[in-house]
Order: structure tokens, then sequence, then C-alpha cells
């Protein structure tokens, strides 16, 4: 299973917040782009981005930080918030993201995912399904769709979508352990390359959720308080698969 850590970016600062509430963040660094290279070091070969802000307004606020990371760094990476049209897909791309993941545009317009995966390709393309109440969240998880998990998850498929990042808003950033039942479910029932979010928070969880044979988990808040190491997580997942910059795996 391969190990992501997490960049939330607000500001051009390293943050997270606590189950999706902006009203409940803590700022980690001033220089996300020096976290990025710790991972590395550590071993990390993925890094998983959210620009916290574009998830809210659709635009690209952070762009230069997500470069500077993108450019210094040899890690595979994705990143999700705001990305609502084909011309933001293609800035990101043009420097240095390897994969984008679609949100709210994937829910709120018709035919966007089947087109930026007609156009880019499967392997620069993912989709987030963030679950609040088993329903879809959108709009930086400020609005709940009426679309459940899984017939979203078939949509998405049937669109031609190999990875879809899952996050259970509800133990996001709660340090309550992850939501195994679900993912396991889920990885069951569709031929999706599934990364597990939210609620990762020991190297139990990794353990489960390696066992599960799942694609990815993202670890977020447990790296930066110190309750997982990330050198223990990676090791503890196993096999990691080999990335190249470029968004080919």
């Amino acid at each position: 299973m391969n190990v992501f850590p997490a960049i939330d970016i607000f500001e051009g600062k390293a943050v997270r917040l606590f189950k999706g509430d902006y009203n409940e963040m803590t700022v980690y660094s001033d220089n996300p782009a020096e976290f990025a290279a710790e991972f590395e070091k550590k071993g990390a070969r993925f890094l998983h981005m959210v620009d916290l802000e574009g998830a809210k307004s659709g635009l690209t606020p952070n762009l230069e930080t997500v470069r500077k990371i993108a450019s210094e760094t040899g890690l595979f990476t994705q990143l999700g918030g705001g990305i609502r049209s084909l011309e933001t897909i293609e800035k990101y791309l043009e420097i240095g993201v390897d994969r984008l993941i679609l949100g709210t545009a994937a829910i709120t317009e018709d035919g966007f995912v089947r087109r930026a995966v007609e156009k880019f390709g499967a392997e620069h393309i993912a989709v987030s399904v963030d679950i609040k109440d088993g329903l879809v969240a959108i709009k930086g998880w400020t609005e709940v769709s009426d679309v459940t998990c899984e017939d979203f998850c078939a949509r998405m498929e049937a669109d031609g979508v190999k990875t879809v990042i899952c996050t259970d808003i509800s133990r996001d950033g709660a340090m309550k352990g992850t939501n195994l039942k679900l993912y396991g479910k889920l990885n069951e029932r569709f031929g999706l390359d599934i990364i597990a979010s939210g609620g990762v928070s020991s190297l139990s969880d990794v353990k489960a959720l390696s066992e599960m044979n799942l694609y990815g988990a993202i670890l977020g808040k447990a790296l930066y308080t110190g309750s997982v190491d990330l050198e223990e997580a990676i090791s503890l997942a196993g096999r990691q698969d080999e990335p190249e910059k470029g968004g080919r795996l």
C-alpha cells in the first residue's frame, strides 16, 4: 500500500482543519515546501496536497506554493481543492503536479470528469469522494449533496476514473481511527484504486488498511502531532509503487 503524507495549504501555510471546519484551523508551518522535503527524506514517494482556499473559491490562490513543492522534490504529487475546469487542470500539470483531484465539479457539472479523463488521461485525474452522513459533501465540505457514496463511485468508474480518494469527514483530524468498514466495502465492490483519507491516526490503522490491499492511505494530523512515524508507517504498509514524475505510475 502506498502512503501519502498530506499537506493542506491555506494562505501559503501548512495547516490542518478539525472535521473540515475552517474555524478550527491549526497552522503547522509557514513553509510547506520544507515539510514536503522532510517527508521525502523519510522515504515518502508520494504527496497529497489540498488547497483549502481553492476548495471554497474554485480559484488557484496557492499556485506558487504548489509550484515550489512540485519543482523542489522528486515526490509524485497529487492536488485537490478548486479543480473545476480543464484550464485549471492544465495549469497545474504545467507547473509539475502529477495528478489532479476533482471534487465539487464531479458532482455539480455533468460530463466534466469524463472530459477530463479523455483529455488528460486517467493517470492524471483522480476524484475525491468526501462523505458526511453517507452523502457526498462539496465546496470544501461546506455543502452536502443528495448523492450517496456508492452511487458516486459507480458513476466515477463508468466515467473512466482510476483513482478515488475517499474521506470520512467525521473522522478527519479527530484522531479517532479510520473507517475500516467503509474502505473495505468500497475496495471489494469497485475496481478502483481507493485511497483512504480521514482518521488514519495510528500504525494499527495503516496495518489494517494495508491488509485490505488498499491502493493507498493519506496521513495528515497523525504525522504533525507525532502520533505516527512516517518511516514506520511506510515500512508497515509494505510494497510501495515506483512513481515517476509526470503522472506515470
